[in-house]
C-alpha cells in the first residue's frame, strides 16, 4: 500500500521559522559585541553588530563617519592605535523598540573601565535592520558624557 504524498509546505515553514529563531535579536547582538570587545577583538565587534555596507553611519562627537571600513578605522584609531587599551566594556539600561518586522531601535548606556582606574561612559542609539545574517546596526549615534570635575 502506498502512502499519500504529504505536502512539504508545512515542513518548509517550520524549517524557515527555526532558522529565523537562530539569528540573534538586537539585544543578543549587543551582548555578542560586548563579548568581542572584552576579548580585544575589534573586528569581531564590528562583524557581530554592524551591517557591512557603504551606507552604515556613525555619529559621535566629531564629524559623521560613513561606511563600514570607515567606521572600523575610526574604532581602530580611537581604541587600538599606538597600543591604546580598549578597556572593559559594559552595556546597560538597554531598551529595544521594534519599528516593524525588519527594523528596531536600541538605546542604552555604555561604560568602559581601564586598567589605570579611569573610566569613560555615555549613551547610544542604534538603528537595526534585519538581514539574512541576522540583525545588524545600520546607524549608530553614540555620545560620551563629560568627565566630572572634582
Amino acid at each position: 500500500m502506498r502512502l499519500p504524498a504529504r505536502p512539504l509546505f508545512p515542513a518548509l515553514l517550520l524549517a524557515s521559522a527555526l532558522a529565523a529563531c537562530t539569528a540573534p535579536y538586537p539585544r543578543q547582538v549587543i551582548g555578542l559585541q560586548e563579548d568581542a570587545w572584552n576579548r580585544g577583538d575589534l573586528e569581531a565587534f564590528l562583524a557581530e553588530g554592524y551591517l557591512d555596507t557603504p551606507t552604515l553611519t556613525f555619529f559621535g562627537a566629531k564629524d559623521p563617519v560613513v561606511g563600514y571600513q570607515a567606521v572600523l578605522e575610526r574604532y581602530r584609531q580611537s581604541y587600538q592605535e599606538g597600543g591604546a587599551e580598549m578597556g572593559e566594556l559594559d552595556f546597560g539600561h538597554l531598551d529595544v523598540i521594534y519599528l516593524g518586522d525588519e527594523h528596531a531601535l536600541a538605546r542604552g548606556h555604555w561604560h568602559l573601565s581601564f586598567s589605570d582606574g579611569s573610566t569613560s561612559e555615555g549613551w547610544f542609539t542604534l538603528v537595526f535592520v534585519e538581514t539574512d545574517e541576522g540583525w545588524r546596526i545600520l546607524h549608530d549615534h553614540t555620545s560620551e558624557l563629560e568627565a566630572d570635575e572634582d
